[in-house]
């Protein structure tokens, strides 16, 4: 399935190139079966092979935190979602949606050893390529280390996110050389930009094979690195020429899609939106090669009416949902939406055979496009039954999540049967779309005097909105939506900011991105704060006395790896 992709099999990591020592006994020198020879890793096949390694690494290869979906590092602490289920199932998310994480405890190396072990594959192909055989020609060598350096700088992107600053290690230091002794007292930003700029000037605009980046993924990555260091000029560069001229790996005009639940769709997957995305295939013997940190999540107890039937750990906020709510089409920027009268109507309380009325409210139409709520189409499953689908209600809420989840129409093609539970699927994660992109322009243009420009940049994202109202079979809407452009223009630059954040939660939310944009517009505090006031008082066994301050908006260096190397070496991020 998906032959069309680039293969991400289930290789053994090749961080470490494995070399035979021949002596004058040599016929007695037999290989341990699966180690390679330097001939076979150093020619095209074995170097290629290695890349594909690297790519592999990109979705977590398990390690359910350790993916660049972030669920838990970017949604549930940016307040888009709560863990839900109850109190005792992953107990280690619990102390990070309240932050009231330490160093010591459970999960904070999950991103840390997944981003490690691919800077390791990276690092191994630039490795080979230094000793590369007569078969890898000049051509070879830029096109292979243009991927792994972009691949590098990914890694690299997620660590200084959640860490700030860790070691950086590249290809010319191993265990041995001093690897050891590399402290995480340097900035990453430079060492970020330099391997994504030579990506931008090195990849091809289009790859024979669609699950390779090419050179516009690598200017919209290098546009997204100026933008979180507040360089502005930079950034709108890159995504001018990105907006304007970008084409995907296969060669399609970035565009939006129309409808948007096609985006989160399998058969719709490397469409012109998608800027960059993991590639993930059901049905090829390891669930590894598909989306593998999303098995938890769905929906709770659904049995055979309903998608993956477990576990029920990442439920909408209220906070969230009632960010939906719209005034005249626009949304509430005055943030008045968590007001008892703006309040989407939820079935708090109820069981699923209570009755229960709809709200009927104005709504953005991407709610239900993103949140699963009772009384609306899930997705061609079902009406959504409510507390049926919910483990603990009190706990999590009453809301599901709906983005990357498979119809039923995928069922057996875009979903993974081999495992413990049917949440598996073969549905891309997209990792940078391009209505990221045009918010992210936007925000540069506010910055460099351009309001206007951004205006058409976010009534481009609410124009596809508009276009993306869930219908019931019998034509009718499913709630009572409104939504509409901005058509007044925009003077005023903090008005203009207010519109293109709240915008960014709406478009992209569920997605990760909301507690690192936070953190970078320096409102995380007043945002999670105003989160805690509404959810943690309507979950109080889950979040009831919870509260940001500003020491976690990093996540500590992990103390195993303290441990490991020392605390003269690994500097400890401040408050842990």
């Amino acid at each position: 399935m998906k032959n069309y992709k680039l293969k991400i099999g289930a290789l053994l990591s090749s961080a470490v190139m494995m070399v035979a020592v021949s002596c004058s006994d040599d016929f007695l020198d037999v290989p341990p079966t699966g180690l390679l020879a330097e001939a076979q890793l150093t020619s095209l096949g074995g170097i290629d092979a290695s890349l594909i390694a690297a790519y592999s690494q990109v979705n977590g290869r398990g390690n359910r935190l350790g993916s660049p979906s972030n669920w838990v590092w970017g949604s549930i602490r940016g307040g888009e979602a709560n863990k839900g289920t109850d109190p005792g199932d992953f107990t280690t998310i619990n102390p990070i949606q309240r932050f009231e994480n330490n160093a010591a405890g459970g999960d904070m190396g999950s991103k840390w050893n997944v981003c490690y072990e691919g800077i390791a594959r990276a690092n191994n192909v630039l490795r080979l390529l230094e000793s590369a055989q007569e078969d890898v020609t000049d051509a070879d060598k830029i096109r292979i280390s243009s991927q792994a350096r972009f691949l590098r700088a990914h890694f690299y992107f997620e660590l200084k996110r959640d860490y700030n600053n860790t070691p950086y290690v590249d290809e010319t230091v191993d265990y041995g050389s001093g690897l050891e002794d590399i402290s995480n007292n340097q900035d990453l930003w430079p060492f970020i930009e330099a391997d994504l700029k030579y990506a931008v000037d090195n990849l091809p605009a289009t790859q024979s094979q669609v699950g390779r980046v090419n050179s516009w993924a690598a200017k919209a990555y290098l546009g997204k690195v100026y933008l979180y260091q507040n360089k502005f000029s930079e950034a709108k560069s890159m995504f001018d020429d990105v907006i304007a001229n970008g084409v995907t790996s296969n060669g399609l005009k970035y565009g939006l899609v129309d409808y948007y639940d096609d985006m989160f769709r399998g058969a719709n997957d490397n469409h012109q939106e998608s800027v960059w995305a993991y590639q993930a295939a059901a049905g090829t013997g390891s669930v590894l090669n598909a989306n593998p940190e999303f098995d938890l999540n769905f929906p709770y107890n659904t049995g055979p009416s309903g998608p993956g039937n477990c576990c029920g750990f990442f439920q909408p906020s209220f906070t969230f949902v009632n960010a939906f709510r719209t005034s005249n089409g626009l949304p509430l920027l005055d943030k008045t939406y968590n007001d008892p009268a703006n309040q989407v109507k939820n079935d708090m309380g109820l069981v699923s055979a209570d009755p229960f009325t709809p709200d009927a409210g104005p709504l953005d139409p991407r709610l239900d496009h993103t949140v699963g709520r009772r009384g609306i189409p899930y997705l061609d499953w079902q009406d959504h039954p409510g507390a049926a689908w919910i483990r603990n209600q009190p706990n999590g809420g009453p809301y599901s999540p709906k983005k990357y989840v498979y119809q039923k129409a995928e069922e057996g093609s875009y979903q993974d049967n081999s495992s413990w539970t049917p949440g598996y699927t073969g549905i891309n994660f997209m990792i940078i779309r391009f209505a990221d992109v045009l918010l992210m322009a936007a925000e540069a243009e506010i910055e460099t005097g351009g309001l206007e420009k951004a205006r058409e940049y976010v009534n481009r994202v609410r124009t596809r909105a508009i276009n993306s109202k869930l219908m019931r079979e019998n034509g009718d809407m499913a709630a009572n939506y409104q939504i509409s452009t901005y058509d007044s223009p925009w003077s005023d630059a903090d008005l203009a900011r207010r519109a293109v954040r709240m915008e960014r939660m709406l478009e992209l939310g569920m997605e990760g991105h909301r507690f690192y944009d936070l953190v970078r517009w320096n409102i995380a505090k007043e945002e999670l704060d105003f989160y805690f006031a509404l959810d943690g008082k309507l979950l109080a066994a889950a979040l009831g006395g919870a509260s940001y301050s500003e020491k976690f908006k990093y996540v500590p260096i992990p103390q195993d790896q303290i441990d490991l190397v020392g605390s003269d070496i690994l500097i400890q991020n401040p408050g842990f």
